[in-house]
């Protein structure tokens, strides 16, 4: 069994690796040979120990005073994640979303190669984009199985989804990424990681309000906090006041 895995990893520590992978990447193009794990905190904007945790789920050990060697730093997390090997993966719906999947040059950087494109309208159909050809949806459990693929990319209309998923796993697919808004069906031996990008706009929307509301309050103690002055002003102003003696 794969050390990794002797126990599950939090979700946090998955979805910060590939900023650090990214970012270490820099530092070699750069010529730069180690790295601490303080220095990644503070151009990650995080707490030195969360990095330091996250980098022992690689099973990587750092040298104390000199840092971790950055190549093999990069070798562990692209291990860990899987990325030290190439993922091939067919896309399903070829719209706007779709397309810009299919011309995301970054994913074949994490490991991720898309070798064939699906959708259900015809006149998209035996063209190309980019160099990956695009099939009618109809045909993916007779294409499928002619190419060695384990995941498949969905982008189809909620409405579509779980039709196009019960095509995908009645043709072995192993692994569905989920672009849609549908929960889908899937039997345990497959699979699923959903991207809820309503989710993400409802976070940035609530910290936006946020924003607004702490400088709206700021605003008005600012405002108070004037008032307050000018009245103790006037006091100070009106006690200076010498009465007129008759």
């Amino acid at each position: 069994m794969n050390p990794h895995f002797t126990k599950i990893h939090k979700q946090p520590t998955i979805r910060r690796l590939p900023s650090y992978l990214y970012f270490l990447r820099e530092l070699s193009e750069k010529g730069e040979q180690f790295v601490s794990s303080s220095y990644i905190a503070k151009k990650m904007q995080i707490e030195p120990i969360l990095v330091r945790k996250d980098l022992e789920s690689t099973l990587i050990t750092g040298t104390p005073g000199v840092g971790y060697h950055i190549s093999d730093l990069i070798k562990c997390i692209e291990d860990f994640l899987g990325w030290d090997k190439a993922l091939n993966a067919v896309l399903v719906g070829v719209d706007h979303f779709g397309l810009s999947l299919l011309g995301h040059r970054e994913l074949i950087n994490f490991g991720l190669r898309i070798v064939a494109a699906f959708d259900n309208q015809p006149r998209k159909c035996r063209t190309s984009f980019l160099g990956v050809p695009i099939y009618l949806t109809a045909c993916i459990e007779e294409l499928l199985r002619t190419f060695s693929v384990d995941l498949a990319i969905l982008c189809v209309p909620a409405k579509e989804a779980q039709a196009v998923t019960d095509m995908l796993v009645a043709s072995g697919i192993k692994a569905i990424w989920n672009f849609t808004s549908e929960n889908l069906a899937i039997p345990d031996t497959v699979i699923t990681q959903k991207e809820d990008l309503a989710s993400g706009l409802a976070m940035l929307s609530v910290k936006l309000t946020m924003l607004d509301e702490r400088e709206r309050l700021g605003t008005i103690g600012i405002g108070a906090v004037a008032l307050e002055n000018k009245k103790q002003k006037l006091m100070v102003s009106q006690n200076r006041i010498t009465p007129t003696e008759h």
